[in-house]
C-alpha cells in the first residue's frame, strides 16, 4: 500500500536514512513512520504526553532485560521493539503539541541509554555461562555508549558528529530481530539456541565500536581545522 500510494515525505525521516544499514534507510524510515501514523494520531487524541511515552519506553526497556535474562528471547525482542516505537513517538508528540524543549531532548537521550543498558544486561545474564559471548555483550554495550558519548561530547564543543553505520536505530532493529528470530531460525538450522543472536551481537559490537571510532576521528579532524 505504502509503495503504491503518493505518501507525503515525512520531514522527520528526510535525509536521516543515508547511514541506515544496507542503504535502505530512507525508504524504511518513511515506511515505518507511515505505519505508526494511526497509533500516533490515536495518542494525540488521547492526550498522551511525551513523558508518558518516555515512561512507557523505559518500562519496556527494563522488561526486555528481565525477559531476555530469563531466556524469553522472543518476548524480550518484542519489548525492545516497543521501546523503539515509544522513542520515536515521544519526539513526534512533542513537536505535534508544540512542547519540544531542551528538557525533552535531555530526558529522551538519557532514557535511551538506560533502555539500551537494560537490554544488554539481559544479554549478559542470558550468556552468563559463556565467557566469550559475555565478552561480546560487554563490547556491544561499551560500543553503544561510546557512540552516544562521542556525539554528545562533540556537540558540547560545537561539532555535530552523528554519522556512522551502527547508530541507535540499527542497534535496536538488529537486537530486536535477533531476539525475535533466534529461537525458530537457530532450531531450523540445527544450532543451539542463542547462536543466531550471538552472531547479531557480534555485528552490533563491531559496528558500534567502528562507529564510535569514526565519530571520534571525524570530530577531532573538524576541531583541528
Amino acid at each position: 500500500v505504502f509503495a503504491r500510494r503518493r505518501v507525503r515525505r515525512d520531514p522527520d525521516a528526510q535525509g536521516k536514512g543515508r547511514h541506515f544499514l544496507l542503504g535502505a534507510g530512507d525508504f524504511v524510515l518513511h515506511w515505518f513512520l507511515w505505519a505508526i501514523g494511526p497509533l500516533e494520531r490515536a495518542l494525540l487524541r488521547a492526550r498522551a504526553t511525551p513523558d508518558h511515552l518516555n515512561a512507557a519506553g523505559l518500562v519496556a526497556g527494563l522488561a526486555s532485560g528481565v525477559l531476555i535474562g530469563l531466556g524469553h528471547l522472543e518476548a524480550g525482542g518484542g519489548m525492545i521493539a516497543l521501546a523503539g516505537v515509544c522513542d520515536v513517538l515521544d519526539g513526534r508528540l512533542a513537536r505535534a503539541r508544540g512542547v519540544a524543549s531542551p528538557y525533552g531532548v535531555f530526558i529522551d537521550s538519557t532514557l535511551d541509554r538506560f533502555v539500551e543498558t537494560f537490554a544488554f544486561l539481559g544479554f549478559a545474564a542470558y550468556y552468563r555461562h559463556q565467557p566469550l559471548a559475555a565478552l561480546v555483550v560487554t563490547a556491544g554495550l561499551g560500543g553503544s555508549l561510546l557512540v552516544s558519548y562521542a556525539q554528545a561530547r562533540g556537540e558540547t564543543v560545537g561539532v555535530s558528529g552523528s554519522g556512522g553505520l551502527m547508530q541507535r536505530a540499527e542497534r535496536m532493529v538488529l537486537t530486536a530481530l535477533g531476539c525475535l528470530l533466534d529461537p525458530s531460525l537457530s532450531a531450523a538450522l540445527g544450532w543451539s539456541e542463542g547462536s543466531l543472536l550471538l552472531g547479531v551481537l557480534c555485528l552490533v559490537a563491531a559496528g558500534s565500536l567502528g562507529t564510535a571510532v569514526h565519530r571520534t576521528v571525524w570530530i577531532a579532524r573538524q576541531l583541528r581545522r
